[in-house]
C-alpha cells in the first residue's frame, strides 16, 4: 500500500488477550511516533520490541504484517530495511489515542434517543446473519431480541452502509433502521436490559485491582525507566479495550456505584506519570541502531483540551533516565 491511498483502506489488528508482537508493535508506533518523515531502521524496532521479550524473527514477523496492512512502508532499497509510517496511519494513530484518552471525560449528551435496527432473512441466509450480526456488533450495536439490535445515539449513516453492503445480494432479505425513544429506559424490557453491565463494571474493578500498586508507585516516583516502558503500555493495552465495549451510557441507565471513573483515573495516572520515562527508555534502547531516535520518539498524553490530545514532541532533556 502507499501513502495515497484513503486512509479508511488502513486496519488496525485487532485487540487481542495478551500481546502478540503485531499488536504490541502497533501500541508502540501509535503511542511514540508521530511522524511519517521519520526513518525507523529495522533493527531499531527490534531492539525496542525486545524489551518485551519479543524474539527477533517475530519482531520481522510483525514488521512484515504491518506492512501489508498499510500502517508502515519501506523507505528506499535500505539493508537491513529502513520503515515509516504512512500518514494515514498516523492519522488513525491520532483519532485513535484521542479515543483512548477522552472517553470517560464528560458524560454523553443524552437526548433519549436509539438507533434501531430490524432485519429478516431467509432460512438459508445463516452466512448473512452471521455477518451481519458480526457487523453490528463491530458498530457497537448490542442484541435487545434476536433480528432487533440498538444503539444510544442517532448516527446511523455507518450502520445504513453496513447493511446495504451485506444484504443487498440476499434474496427476500429485509431489514429497517429506525431513531426510536423507549417509554422505559430503564425497565427489564427496555434497553438497558440488553447490556451486560455486571460483567463490565467487574472488568473495570479488575482493571482497578490490576493497576492499583502501580498507580501508587507511579505517583510516588518508584518506577524507573525499563520498567516504566513495559507498565505503561501494558496499562493502555489493558485499558483500549474499554472505550470500545462501554456503550457510553447515561447515568441513569448504569448501577450505582459505577466504576469506570476509578477505573480512567488509575489509566490515566499511570499513562501521564510515566510517559517520560517510557519515551527516554525508548530512545535509549532504539539510539545504538537509530542515532536520531531522540529527534523523532514522542509520547501522547491526555491534553487540557479534550478534543486533541498532543505528542509532547521529541526531546527527553528534562526526563533523564532513572535507575
Amino acid at each position: 500500500m502507499n501513502a495515497q491511498e484513503p486512509a479508511d483502506e488502513v486496519r488496525i489488528p485487532r485487540a487481542q488477550i495478551g500481546s502478540s508482537p503485531q499488536h504490541l508493535l502497533t501500541t508502540l508506533l501509535g503511542e511514540y511516533l508521530d511522524s511519517s518523515d521519520a526513518d525507523l531502521p529495522s533493527t531499531a524496532v527490534i531492539a525496542m520490541l525486545r524489551e518485551f521479550g519479543v524474539s527477533e524473527a517475530s519482531a520481522r514477523a510483525a514488521l512484515s504484517r504491518l506492512v501489508k496492512r498499510g500502517l508502515i512502508a519501506t523507505r528506499g532499497n535500505a539493508r537491513p530495511p529502513v520503515y515509516h509510517l504512512t500518514s494515514q496511519a498516523i492519522a488513525k494513530h491520532r483519532s485513535r489515542m484521542q479515543h483512548f484518552l477522552n472517553f470517560g471525560a464528560q458524560p454523553p449528551r443524552w437526548t433519549g434517543e436509539w438507533v434501531m435496527v430490524s432485519f429478516s432473512l431467509p432460512s438459508s441466509g445463516q452466512a448473512a446473519r452471521h455477518a451481519v450480526r458480526r457487523s453490528l456488533s463491530a458498530l457497537r450495536f448490542v442484541g435487545l431480541y434476536d433480528s432487533v439490535w440498538i444503539r444510544p445515539g442517532r448516527e446511523a449513516g455507518p450502520v445504513r452502509e453496513a447493511l446495504n453492503e451485506l444484504l443487498h445480494s440476499v434474496g427476500d432479505a429485509r431489514w429497517s433502521i429506525m431513531h426510536v425513544r423507549f417509554d422505559e429506559e430503564s425497565g427489564p424490557h427496555g434497553p438497558a436490559s440488553a447490556y451486560d453491565l455486571t460483567a463490565l463494571a467487574a472488568a473495570y474493578t479488575a482493571f482497578i485491582e490490576q493497576y492499583a500498586e502501580l498507580r501508587a508507585a507511579a505517583r510516588n516516583g518508584e518506577v524507573d525507566a525499563a520498567r516504566a516502558l513495559v507498565a505503561r503500555t501494558s496499562a493502555m493495552d489493558s485499558w483500549r479495550k474499554f472505550p470500545d465495549i462501554d456503550p457510553d451510557l447515561p447515568n441513569h441507565l448504569l448501577p450505582t456505584p459505577w466504576p469506570r471513573q476509578q477505573a480512567r483515573d488509575t489509566f490515566l495516572d499511570i499513562h501521564s506519570a510515566l510517559g517520560a520515562l517510557a519515551q527516554a527508555r525508548l530512545v535509549q534502547v532504539a539510539t545504538p541502531y537509530w542515532p536520531d531516535a531522540a529527534s523523532w520518539i514522542t509520547h501522547f498524553q491526555a491534553s487540557r483540551d479534550p478534543t486533541r490530545p498532543e505528542p509532547t514532541g521529541g526531546s527527553t532533556a528534562a526526563h533523564p533516565l532513572r535507575g
